[in-house]
């Protein structure tokens, strides 16, 4: 086990996610974000099923930083109850963990 972590959140446009993906690298909280477009999402929200076309951010950091990143998404982000998950990265290879830990300072 690392002590990195991905963390996955969905956004409405691809402005808004280089918006973010932008924030959360220039601040030193995330090492880098992949943003996929065209991800079609299926939710119930307010009672209602809906189903959007979405753009999912793939963001590198620490565990350390998670707050800080859930922090500066939500600040940024247009959706009332936006998706922000972290998964474990139970492994990876050793340059690319040390890029991250070199990378991020949560600054």
């Amino acid at each position: 086990m690392t002590d990195k972590v991905v963390i996955l959140t969905t956004v409405s446009s691809e402005k808004e996610g280089q918006a973010i993906s932008r924030s959360l690298v220039e601040q030193r909280v995330a090492a880098c974000v992949n943003l996929i477009a065209g991800v079609r999402s299926v939710f119930y929200w307010k009672n209602k099923l809906c189903q959007e076309t979405e753009h999912l951010l793939l963001i590198k950091t620490k565990e350390a930083l998670r707050g800080k990143v859930a922090d500066l998404i939500r600040s940024l982000h247009s959706y009332e109850c936006p998706e922000i998950i972290s998964l474990p990265v139970s492994w990876g290879w050793e340059g690319y963990l040390r890029w991250i830990e070199e990378t991020v300072s949560g600054k």
